[in-house]
């Protein structure tokens, strides 16, 4: 296992972290096969996890307060908020009121007295910046927050951040969570560049686009039952990997050539997609979600794996660098583009 420096914080994390989405009802619903999964990865070397609040409504928080009982202090811990955490106006966003609750209900759930990484699970456009960073710097101070990141920023909110960061004389942000694999290199054309220029730690979600890039869905046949296209069918988490979309076509022909270069190379198309994150010098760690202990350790077998030039070229001849396949490989929809924002001003 590789360890980088995370951004400029001096801190050191495996280059593969450890994803706990599919932890839960959401996922693996044996609470002991769980905590096996943590225990083993960090067993493996694994000293960065990756957690949010919303996660099976909580209970992936649960799990992991009981699976790092005793060994807290040997992970870098991440957990993240904003995301609807309930039905009331206020259980959202990035508001003072609903930030200080969500943390607070993190620890709980997580059994900790701090965390080390809180990360904003995705932007709020209707709360001002400085008003999130003032309460932020709040916590920080009290001690329960160590750092403070963000999920699915454009790159002109990463800026943004940093400005008002400088001109108040608050905690600023450390890190950011994109999207980022061999089918959607969207990030390429600014976030990761962003980032670089602030000294920003990448950690890199869906390295495997849901499971895609692991070459298990073939176009055209029905999902396994136990796959995500099934478990979660109808939401866009399923729909971006169901073999029977018909505007994943493009996607699925991409994959079969990009699995010929993998089988050229004597490497599975899983370790070849993960490595390729690695390998861009602003991405820090790539976020791997294994449901079960055999997923987990079959990942790991690559988590060494680096890709030469030439198979980089490839890659690049296939998908080009900054392109992506499908919108909903970005995994969040802009605000400003809803038909609502767009059309406020024909009312």
């Amino acid at each position: 296992m590789e360890y980088r420096f995370f951004g400029r914080t001096g801190i050191k994390v495996s280059s593969f972290c450890l994803g706990t989405g599919a932890l839960g009802n959401w996922g693996n619903k044996n609470e002991e096969e769980c905590i096996r999964i943590v225990n083993e990865a960090i067993a493996n070397g694994i000293n960065f996890i990756d957690t949010a609040d919303v996660y099976s409504g909580g209970e992936t928080e649960k799990i992991l307060g009981k699976a790092l009982k005793g060994q807290r202090t040997e992970v870098i811990l991440g957990t993240k908020g904003g995301l609807p955490m309930g039905n009331g106006q206020n259980q959202k966003g990035s508001s003072k009121i609903w930030i200080r609750r969500a943390v607070e209900g993190s620890l709980r759930r997580l059994q900790t007295d701090y965390v080390d990484l809180y990360q904003l699970h995705v932007p709020d456009p209707y709360t001002d910046i400085e008003e999130t960073l003032e309460v932020l710097t709040d916590l920080v101070k009290e001690g329960k927050i160590r750092y403070i990141g963000t999920s699915s920023f454009q790159a002109w909110q990463i800026v943004e951040a940093q400005w008002v960061s400088e001109r108040r004389n608050l905690v600023r942000f450390v890190s950011e969570q994109p999207p980022y694999s061999i089918i959607n290199r969207s990030v390429e054309l600014d976030v990761l560049a962003a980032a670089d220029k602030y000294g920003l730690g990448v950690l890199v979600w869906s390295p495997l686009s849901g499971g895609l890039l692991t070459g298990k869905y073939i176009m055209g046949q029905q999902a396994s039952a136990d796959s995500r296209a099934v478990r979660i069918k109808g939401s866009p988490l399923a729909d971006r990997v169901n073999p029977e979309r018909q505007e994943n076509r493009v996607k699925f022909e991409v994959i079969n050539q990009l699995k010929e270069i993998a089988d050229q190379v004597g490497m599975t198309l899983a370790h070849m997609a993960m490595a390729f994150t690695q390998e861009h010098p602003s991405v820090t760690a790539s976020i791997i979600g294994p449901r079960t202990p055999a997923q987990l350790h079959e990942i790991l077998k690559g988590s060494n794996i680096r890709l030469n030039f030439d198979i980089l070229d490839k890659i690049d001849s296939i998908v080009a660098p900054g392109k992506t396949l499908d919108d909903l490989e970005r995994g969040w929809a802009p605000e400003w583009l809803s038909h609502q924002r767009r059309y406020a001003a024909a009312k």
